[in-house]
This record gives structure tokens, sequence and C-alpha cells, in this order.
């Protein structure tokens, strides 16, 4: 066994010391490689980004409560009643002011993007009082929150970053109302970071909405609480609503462009990934053939052809793994952090996000590189054991 991995040693030393005389094919092969690597985790960091923008952390003990059958706050609604059945169901966290409850409104508008200034949809929310408070990651990072009675809005980091008009102290019109920018919020990275936000009972009279409401968030006075208010609720025949928790039906509201995003990543990767394995192929067949004779007289003091075969996989491994780790380099410098905002196709409202290129996403990326360099050095290993060593010796 010792003589065997010894065989083996010597025989991808050997190899790897040539890899100069052959750096013109070589390089190309890397660089196949690493590209691949890039677009793969370049794109896959958009769904990644998207996926986190749309998720709560820590943030289980808060549900939301549609109309039943709804798929999206905007086609959910629910008149002042019922959110105050909501309000009196056992489960609900309270404080010295009442419930930890908000009656929310959700309306799409239009603001010019800053990079084009073409107008896009974007949510512009209206929360009650304890709107704040029922998230628990919504924090003020500049101005001050807005004035319930007042058209006043916040707006989230996201949206100021990605849209014109919504600096704090500007003046915007959104509908037939002037309003006034007083303040700029984070949300933990959240989708709620895309969003405007104001009084719920004024953006009511704005849109002409009565007094209706289209969802409730709701505290809950503990995540082991969401099953008993869940109960409570869909039993209530004065109510036809649905619960869920929050971080839950964000991730629905995410799926279907995560899951485009994911797979065209994967299918364009793939794509590229045929043509680096074709490279990694010509590259280790044009090595077999320049070390013909060298691996024949290898062949013929001894060395088995087991050796032969590990040592140009391990070959091809390495050119492999260097092109794969300077490509997921290259991508996590380039993406990893950077802001951008698309479409949801689920709600057509713009979500501002960053591409997250992942350790997850960084591992898998590599394991690609790995599976084309084994499968771009297994025909040529297989080909240079087989070689007949009587007719390689004769090669010139």
């Amino acid at each position: 066994m010792l003589n065997w991995l010894n065989q083996v040693f010597c025989v991808t030393l050997f190899n790897l010391r040539t890899i100069p005389e052959r750096k013109g094919a070589v390089t190309a092969a890397a660089v196949g490689i690493a590209g691949v690597v890039a677009v793969f985790v370049g794109v896959l960091s958009i769904a990644a980004g998207f996926r986190a923008a749309m998720s709560v952390k820590g943030a289980r003990d808060v549900a939301i409560v549609l109309r039943s059958g709804a798929d999206t706050e905007m086609t959910s609604g629910l008149s002042r009643e019922e959110t105050r059945l909501v309000a009196d169901t056992p489960g609900v966290a309270r404080n010295a002011d009442g419930p930890l409850l908000s009656a929310e409104l959700f309306v799409i508008i239009n603001l010019p993007k800053r990079a084009t200034g073409t107008d896009a949809n974007v949510p512009f929310r209206g929360v009650e009082k304890a709107g704040l408070a029922v998230r628990g990651d919504i924090k003020i990072v500049k101005g001050r929150r807005f004035e319930p009675g007042k058209n006043e809005v916040i707006v989230g980091t996201g949206a100021a970053r990605a849209f014109a008009g919504v600096d704090v102290g500007e003046t915007i019109r959104l509908g037939q109302n002037v309003w006034q920018v007083v303040g700029q919020f984070a949300g933990g990275g959240g989708s709620a970071e895309s969003e405007l936000w104001t009084d719920a009972v004024v953006l009511q009279g704005a849109y002409g909405r009565g007094d209706s409401f289209q969802s409730v968030y709701a505290r809950l006075t503990s995540a082991r609480a969401f099953d008993e208010f869940k109960r409570a609720l869909t039993s209530n025949p004065r109510l036809k609503v649905k619960v869920e928790r929050q971080g839950d039906f964000l991730a629905e509201q995410s799926s279907m462009l995560t899951t485009f995003i994911e797979n065209f990543g994967v299918f364009i990767a793939a794509m590229m990934a045929l043509g680096a394995l074709f490279g990694a192929l010509n590259t280790m067949y044009s090595g077999i053939a320049a070390r013909t004779r060298e691996i024949a007289t290898l062949r013929a003091l001894g060395f088995g052809a087991g050796p032969v075969v590990i040592s140009v996989m391990l070959e091809s491994l390495a050119l492999a793994l260097v092109g794969g780790t300077v490509g997921a380099l290259a991508a996590y410098l380039a993406f990893d952090g950077y802001k951008a905002a698309t479409i949801n196709w689920q709600t057509f409202s713009q979500i501002a996000f960053a591409f997250a290129v992942t350790p997850e996403l960084l591992v898998s990326a590599i394991l690609w590189a790995v599976t084309i360099g084994l499968i771009g050095g297994l025909f040529p290993a297989i080909r240079a054991a087989r070689m007949p060593i009587a007719a390689a010796l004769r090669e010139l």
C-alpha cells in the first residue's frame, strides 16, 4: 500500500511540474472553470439576497391575518369590526397602550428609480400606532416617525436608496395628496425596507378605502401561542380569515421569483459547465499526449496503471480547485452586498435587496468546479493507463 501511494505521489508531482510547459491550455481551462463558478455564484446570490430580504429573523411570534382565500395583502380585505375581533383573540401580546396589533392598508404607488428615472411600483403601507412595536425590528435611523392624522411618511432604507424624491425633508405627491417625508427606517434587511409607511387612517382617506383594511399584524405572547391564536380565529363563526406566521407568509411571497432565479442560474451554469468540461478534457488529453513517452517510461519502470489514473485525476482536480477558488473569490468581491431592486411577481411591487454570496453558495460552487475537474480528468486518465507501453515508447 505504501509503495502504491508513493507511486501516486511521484507521478502526480511529475505531472504538476510539467504544467508550465502547457500554461496556455491550462490557463484556458482554469479560466473556463472560474467563469462557470463566477456566473453560478453571481446569479444565485440574487436569489439568496432576495430570499434574505423577504425573510424575518427572530419573528416567529408575529402573525399576519388575511381574508380567507387571499394569497397577498392586495387581494385581502377586513372590516374595522373584524380587526377588533382579532385584537380580542387570546394569545395577542399587550403593553400599557393596549394590544400589540396593527390593522394595515397596502397600496401600490409609482416612484422614479434613482438610476434610470423610470417609474416603478412601490408598496405604500398604512399602519396603526403599534405597527413599529409589533414587528420589533423597525428602527428610525433618520428623522422621526410620522404623526397620526397627518400626511407624513417614513421611508425604508431600501426604498430611499433605490427611488428618487423620498429623502427626509422632501415632499412627494401621491394620489391627490402631498406628503412630507419625515423619517427613514431600517427593518433588519427585510422587505419592509422597500416600503413607505404612513398612518393607516390617513391612507384610507387618501385612497377612498373607507374604514377597511387588508391585513392585521399581531405580536403574540410567545411563538408557542400561535396555534391557539390561529385556532381561535379560524373557528370564530364571525370571521373568515387565514392566519400565518409573518416569516412563513413572506417566504411564500418570494417563492416564485427565487425559484425562477435559482433554476435559471443552475441552467446557465450547467451550459457554461459543459463548455468548461470540454476545455478541461482538451487540456488533460493534450497533457497526456505531450507526456506519452514519459508515462510509458514510468509504466516500464514498474509504475502501475492505478497510480497513473489517480495522478491524472489529481492534476485535473487541482486545476479545477484553482479555477473554482479564483471564480468564487471574484464573485464574492464583485457581487456580495451589491444593492439592487427587482419586481416581486406575486405582489407586482419593487423589492430593494442586496446580493448575498453565502458560505453555502460558495461551497456549492466549489463542488461544481470539483465535479468538472473529476469528469474532465477521468477519460484522459483512463487513456493514459491503457496506453500500450511499447507503442508509447516509440512516440516522438
